[in-house]
């Protein structure tokens, strides 16, 4: 009897405490629900501000400065499009208008994100500076993300290590808003405001908002703001949605987002359509706009950034992929490249296309939070890593009037290069008093370089960090404690870590990385979380003792 009722106490106990954590998880999960939400208009035009009708007589004009175009995908993997042999599903899906658009102008082999997540990439896209000067190094996340991706990193089931929040720090945390790019930093947007371009963001911005850090405030006459996640409406019968089970940062992005847009970071209201289509919608528009005077549009995509919710027309048309999350995501996929197709041909319908220069990249690299295990083939890593599958980025410059089609530039290329370079193309002088890091890619663009100098190029998120000077590339960590040293000419997958046989290599690439920190900035903003990532396979992928893994700082 005794021994019956030992038992049933300790069932109990097992269920009690097995009901507590569903119900802290559950009340944690409704208190996202409820946390920060908008109070969110219907849909409206947007109200772009109208350019010259007819253009300026040619004595008036002299030589006009190139239009600016600046399409920058989120999460995007460097085998997601076919431009490089790839594509969705082992290539069923392709991106034609994207690899027109590459074809057509320059394409970077070797080319870098920033770093491997997306705020302080989009600031040195912004500012052609490392984090060590402006002090942006950390993504920020919205209040509460940290706490809920900790708990549920606590499951079971798993042996990668958990997500640890660092309390202090999280509950010192300035507002998720008030984490932004200094306003003190010059844009590129302001750089070519000074030039009498007109500038125009449309999507994500992810680098503050308000008065010091919006777009608006950082050199953009006009931004249609990105003021919440969602692609559609839950549920919308116009689409169709994947949510990930397994994925922490999923649960709770479908738990907070909206389908929300601002104008000029004024009052919320619901976006027009599915939202790469309805931006694409509105960059059209943009572009009618501002025909007859030089424009800078910086459009700055969600997709393919989870929530997965594709079209019902797009998942229809990429047929029968399984499992149902790579249908959505490849019909994603398809949308963006149909933004990319729409806008050229815009260009081309107004007789804009030869004097504009379209800049096409991603963030980061692919992300393998979402389960699909192909999206940065064949490289090592995901997002959140500092290897070659989360910083390996696409990257086109097309420019008709200058660049001529076809070219394929081999030396390694980074964000940083974008500023200087766009800078260079529009005629505007860099910013007095101000170090820029990176560097003109005109010249090797154009052909009149062979190629670019050998350089060192950075990456850093605390105390995980990297850098590559020619073929040689270094990370080190603090969380686990190791090095990692690759010869990205004969092992450009990084699959042999040569650190030990290598000593002297991996003290000449060290002694550069506390060179670069060393009069470095301290960051604006401390890391409130550190998450396991597992190098060599996705969330939904069984990790075992003895996998390899890197935690990311954040």
């Amino acid at each position: 009897m005794l021994k019956k009722i030992l038992i049933g106490l300790l069932v109990l106990i097992v269920v009690g405490g097995s009901v507590a954590v569903l119900n802290r998880k559950s009340i944690v999960l409704f208190a996202a629900t409820r946390a920060g939400r908008l109070d969110v208009a219907p849909t409206r035009p947007v109200a772009w501000q109208q350019g010259p009708q007819t253009p300026l007589p040619a004595a008036a004009t002299g030589e006009r400065p190139p239009n600016i175009i600046f399409i920058l995908a989120d999460d995007l993997g460097y085998n997601d499009i076919s431009t490089f042999g790839g594509g969705v599903a082992g290539g069923r899906v392709k991106t034609p208008n994207i690899d027109r658009l590459a074809g057509g102008g320059a394409v970077f082999t070797q080319a870098y994100s920033g770093t491997a997540t997306c705020a302080p990439s989009r600031a040195m896209l912004m500012t052609g500076r490392y984090p060590t000067r402006t002090g942006f190094e950390f993504t920020p996340t919205p209040n509460g993300m940290g706490r809920m991706l900790a708990m549920f990193g606590e499951e079971k089931g798993s042996e990668l290590p958990p997500t640890l929040l660092l309390k202090d720090r999280d509950a010192a945390a300035p507002d998720f808003n008030e984490q932004g790019l200094p306003g003190s930093e010059i844009t590129v947007a302001e750089m070519l405001k000074g030039r009498g371009y007109h500038t125009v963001h449309i999507g994500k911005w992810h680098l503050g908002s308000g008065k010091e850090f919006g777009p608006n405030a950082q050199g953009f006459d006009e931004s249609l703001l990105m003021a919440n996640g969602l692609y559609l409406p839950a549920g919308d019968p116009r689409g169709v949605e994947a949510r990930l089970d397994f994925d922490p940062i999923d649960k709770f992005l479908w738990a907070r987002m909206q389908f929300a847009a601002t104008y000029n970071e004024g009052e919320p209201f619901e976006p027009g359509g599915y939202l790469t289509d309805w931006w694409t919608d509105e960059s059209i528009k943009v572009i009618e706009a501002n025909r007859n005077r030089p424009f800078f549009l910086y459009m700055a995509h969600w997709g393919v950034h989870t929530p997965l919710q594709a079209t019902k027309e797009d998942y229809e048309a990429v047929g029968d992929i399984q499992p149902h999350r790579l249908r959505v995501y490849a019909a994603m996929v398809r949308a963006l490249d149909r933004s990319v197709g729409r806008i050229m041909d815009k260009l081309e319908a107004e007789g804009l296309a030869d004097n504009t220069i379209i800049v096409f990249s991603s963030d980061n690299g692919g992300a393998g939070y979402i389960g699909l295990s192909d999206i940065n083939r064949p490289y090592r890593g995901w997002k959140l890593t500092l290897f070659e599958g989360g910083i390996r980025v696409p990257m086109f410059i097309n420019w008709p009037d200058q660049i001529a089609p076809g070219r394929r530039i081999v030396s390694p290329a980074a964000h940083i290069d974008l500023f200087p370079t766009l800078a260079s193309a529009a005629g505007a002088p860099l910013p007095g008093g101000v170090a820029i890091d990176g560097v003109d890619l005109l010249p090797v663009a154009s052909g009149k370089s062979p190629a670019l100098a050998e350089r060192p190029i950075f990456w850093q998120s605390g105390y995980y960090q990297a850098v590559r000077l020619g073929d040689w590339k270094l990370q080190v960590s603090e969380r686990p404690k190791k090095t990692w040293l690759y010869n990205l000419a004969t092992d450009p997958t990084e699959k042999t870590n040569l650190a030990a046989a290598l000593p002297d290599r991996v003290a000449s690439l060290k002694a550069l990385l506390d060179r670069h920190q060393a009069d470095a900035r301290k960051p604006l903003y401390p890391y409130t979380l550190e998450g396991a990532v597992a190098v060599d396979k996705t969330r939904a992928d069984s990790f075992r003792k003895g996998d390899e893994y890197v935690y990311w700082p954040n």
